[in-house]
């Protein structure tokens, strides 16, 4: 199973940033692929999820300016970030799995997790 996260970058405070997680090796319908993202010296935080079901969850923080989605036919997930805010700043994982409904921002459910990509925002 691989995860290709891309898409992260420089970008400036109120502007947008789109990012892709494309997935192999898995049974991509069937999967759960949430966004998490670490900033220096804290810990990994949840983001948003999108689930096998097509139901959608987001860290409070991120609702109303972040949109999570799929492309089954293309086993990829997409993150578009609007609005961003230097707080937004941190490295940015995608991770699959199954975790049940109650454990969906959980990182240590999701099985397989994607290199990371940097997102940088700035003020």
């Amino acid at each position: 199973v691989q995860l290709q996260a891309s898409g992260g970058g420089l970008a400036q405070a109120g502007g947008a940033l789109r990012l892709s997680c494309a997935a192999s090796g898995l049974t991509f319908s069937s999967s759960s692929v949430a966004w998490f993202r670490q900033a220096p010296g804290k810990e990994r935080e949840f983001v948003a999820t999108i689930r096998y079901n097509g139901y959608i969850y987001y860290e409070d923080s991120v609702k109303g300016r972040f949109t999570i989605s799929r492309d089954t036919p293309k086993s990829t997930v997409y993150l578009q970030m609007n609005s961003l805010e230097p707080e937004d700043t941190a490295v940015y994982y995608c991770a699959a799995g199954s975790p049940i409904l109650c454990a969906y921002a959980n990182a240590n459910v999701y099985r397989h997790w994607g290199q990371g990509t940097q997102v940088t925002v700035s003020s």
